[in-house]
């Protein structure tokens, strides 16, 4: 693993090259979704339940419907088909006969205005009977506690597993056998139990869900902000009980999404207004819905019990995590149940290990994909328990680490041999910069703590489809529904795989809007995979059109194909500087002899190879495009507040290969920053009722530039076989360890093992008054 000053750059990989929609977005001239209007456009409004569980007893609408300005109603009558992301379908559009949390969409309305659609909302009639709402994860699974889905085994799975009651799913990973486990423990020099809890954290983009949808020729248009096109196509028509193909998506400019626009969510009520009233409709989400209904990251449970030797190595290694479904399966949160199973077991080297994970019902709102998925509460879990381990021991911290981190080679506990594992290098970036020194000074009032953590993480290895035209202006167009949701993965990665391939400059490079119509299936901005799967494809189809090209340029200029080469906005032979053709010319005679010039390509990660026998019920079993990592941190707590201070962070990062070295550097600032507000602020509150507390961002707290320390980032590359130029995910890893290093400085300064996320001020001083007594 080299790092990136030690490689020269190329034409276009490895630049740090700027943004093309940097200019419209600094300026305010991006339109986005929320900045739609079309003619004759209604304006939409959602009645959502105040109970967290209810039984619908009458549901009237009549006087809503006759209400001024009012074009269309909708309610659970007009759409009764079950849908869920991938696993379970268990969600309709509507609320029918129960309500499963507070903030679930019972009726829709479209009108002339927004405060008549308001004062329609205001008219419909709704009785309920309330329901005792199940809200804690262990109660939820007690064999007497009230079941949120009674019907749960009539819903359509792929697969049958462990599920069943307010289990929605698990998924488990057991290695050894029992007289394996029976040796561990008896011949270990200490075994620890720890119990971590974390809260809920909300993706708070600066545009909420937003969409534009229309009724016309027999199909839904929709115009939205999401960052998988492909998925809201398909989960809006299985809602609507349509076929795909009556959906169109379009995506214009995305104000972010981080994980929480993966899903459909206001795209079919806005599309059931659009049919019934004959207008375009428009539906957007006030910063109180999106904090009440657009699923945040879940929150969790997560017990460890782990046996080490007298070094400190680890013989084995057991957890039992909890994560909280919500009332539906519209997010990630099944799909990615198997999670911990790999998570857990690919830092480390854990002879023996039995994981379990369960996904659970409740009566709250559904969680979803947040960047990193369940890394962030993962890691912290595992990395705080090992402090505490050392600790216990008596053994440093960095050195217990480094005596367990799997190297080249080594396999995973899932059987998934790593070949490129370079977390002892990653370890040692850090080292160089930021010299391990954990017994800082400190004062009574201000204590110092620090900590390190290495990290193997992934890149989401989905598939995806590119097309890749010579215009016949000479310039070059990529059609992808890869969505460019501000990471620059599409606006700089893409294209500058696709400039290099071509040997064109990047400026000639544009992408088109992303169209379900128009593009081939992509998997969606998720796990890093932009770059990595959309560069792919659209690198294999640049690679088709530039030999489509010098074919071509080869009878213009009567010379051998293998003479040819592609410079700038020309095509020229090598060694006759006189000798060339613009590519407007040769796009235009390939236009009337052989037709336009395009080539389209497609990608998957082939999977790893694992051991299949270790796994039970996991959808997710290997990880794919593997990278090394490694924080560390130094941390102030100010013993009177109990407020902590981050005073550095140093980071290592292996990207495969850099392509875009400033775009990588802002992902890690922003990943980390996130990381910053889900150690220290963000929790999302639920009340005793199932409500959902915070209504803006006066009460859901997130970091500040204040917050944030400067970040001493080192690029390292060690190149993936299967990414384009050996790139790998970059925008996921930077998150997925900051609260572990935060949480382990912290218990470093306090003098204890912090159990619970985030780290408030009020949650330091309970720690350090039940350290002092």
């Amino acid at each position: 693993m080299t790092a990136l000053s030690d490689r020269p750059a190329t034409t276009a990989i490895g630049r740090s090259l700027p943004r093309p929609d940097a200019d419209a977005k600094t300026r305010g001239a991006a339109v986005y979704t929320v900045d739609l209007a079309e003619a004759g456009l209604l304006h939409a409004a959602v009645l959502r339940a105040e109970p967290a569980a209810a039984r619908i007893l009458r549901l009237d609408t009549t006087a809503a419907e006759t209400m001024p300005g009012v074009h269309a109603v909708v309610t659970g009558a007009d759409a009764s088909a079950r849908s869920g992301m991938l696993v379970i379908k268990d969600q309709t559009v509507f609320a029918i006969d129960l309500i499963r949390f507070a903030g679930e969409p019972i009726a829709a309305v479209a009108a002339e205005t927004p405060a008549q659609a308001a004062a329609a909302l205001a008219a419909i009639e709704l009785d309920v009977e309330p329901l005792e709402p199940v809200l804690d994860l262990d109660a939820a699974l007690a064999p007497d506690t009230r079941l949120v889905h009674p019907d749960w085994a009539s819903y359509d799975v792929p697969m049958e597993g462990f599920r069943g009651g307010n289990l929605a799913w698990e998924a488990r990973l057991e290695k050894g056998t029992d007289a394996e486990w029976d040796d561990a423990f008896a011949g270990a020099h200490r075994v620890v139990t720890d119990e971590f809890r974390t809260p809920r954290q909300h993706q708070t983009p600066l545009e909420p869900h937003a969409c534009v949808a229309r009724w016309t020729g027999g199909r839904y248009i929709v115009h939205t902000s999401t960052q998988f096109p492909h998925s809201v196509r398909t989960r809006t028509a299985e809602l609507l009980g349509i076929r795909p193909s009556a959906v169109r998506v379009v995506v214009p400019t995305v104000g972010g999404g981080f994980g929480g626009k993966l899903d459909a969510l206001l795209e079919p009520i806005a599309c059931l207004l659009a049919k019934r009233s004959g207008r375009p409709v428009r539906l957007v989400n006030t910063r109180a819905e999106e904090l009440a209904t657009a699923g945040p990251r879940e929150n969790s449970v997560i017990r460890l019990r782990t046996a080490v030797d007298a070094e400190g190595r680890i013989l084995a290694q057991e957890a039992d995590v909890l994560t909280d479904n919500g009332a539906y399966s519209s997010g990630e949160t099944v799909l990615c149940a198997g999670l911990p199973g790999i998570a857990l077991g690919c830092t480390y080297r854990i002879p023996l290990a039995r994981y379990r994970s369960r996904v659970v019902y409740t009566n709250t709102p559904p969680t979803a994909a947040f960047r990193g998925v369940g890394g962030p509460y993962l890691i912290y879990a595992q990395e705080a328990h090992l402090d505490r381990v050392a600790r216990e021991m008596g053994v440093d911290r960095r050195e217990l680490r480094l005596r367990n981190v799997l190297r080249a080679g080594e396999a995973m506990t899932n059987g998934q041999v790593l070949p490129d594992a370079n977390l002892v290098e990653a370890l040692e970036s850090v080292e160089r910069r930021a010299p391990w020194q954990p017994d800082r000074p400190s004062s009574p009032d201000k204590l110092r703590g620090t900590a390190i953590v290495p990290l193997t993480w992934l890149t989401n290895p989905g598939p995806g489809e590119a097309t890749v035209t010579l215009s016949d202006d000479g310039t070059i167009l990529v059609t992808t529904a890869a969505t460019e949701i501000g990471t620059g993965a599409v606006q700089t990665g893409v294209r500058q795989i696709v400039a290099e391939r071509l040997g064109v400059d990047v400026d000639e490079v544009l992408v088109s809007v992303p169209d379900t119509d128009t593009a081939g299936f992509d998997n969606g901005a998720q796990g890093s995979r932009t770059t990595y799967g959309a560069g792919n494809a659209a690198g294999q189809a640049a690679a088709e059109l530039r030999a489509q090209i010098l074919r071509t340029a080869a009878g213009l200029l009567e010379a051998a194909e293998g003479d040819l080469r592609i410079a700038g906005t020309s095509v020229e032979v090598a060694g006759s500087p006189g000798s060339s053709i613009t590519l407007e010319k040769v796009s235009q005679a390939a236009m009337w002899s052989e037709g336009p010039l395009s080539a389209t390509g497609r990608f998957v990660a082939q999977p790893a190879e694992f051991d299949a026998g270790c796994l039970i019920g996991s959808f997710l079993t290997t990880i794919n495009g593997t990278s090394s990592h490694a924080h560390s941190a130094e941390v102030e707590v100010d013993t009177a507040t109990g407020k902590v201070t981050v005073l550095s962070y140093t980071v290592a990062q292996d990207v495969g290969r850099a392509i875009n070295p400033a775009m990588i550097s802002g992902q890690v600032d922003g990943g980390v920053a996130q990381g910053i507000g889900y150690a220290l602020f963000e929790d999302l509150r639920i009340g005793a009722d199932g409500r959902v507390l915070d209504t803006s961002f006066e009460t859901y707290r997130i970091p500040t530039a204040l917050d944030v320390p400067p970040i001493d980032l080192e690029i390292l590359e060690s190149a993936s076989p299967s990414g384009p130029y050996g790139a790998k995910g970059v925008a996921e890893p930077p998150i997925v360890p900051v609260a572990a290093v935060l949480a382990c400085a912290v218990g470093d300064a306090v003098g204890t093992t912090m159990t619970q996320l985030p780290l408030t001020p009020f949650t330091v001083l309970a720690a350090l008054r039940g350290r002092h007594g």
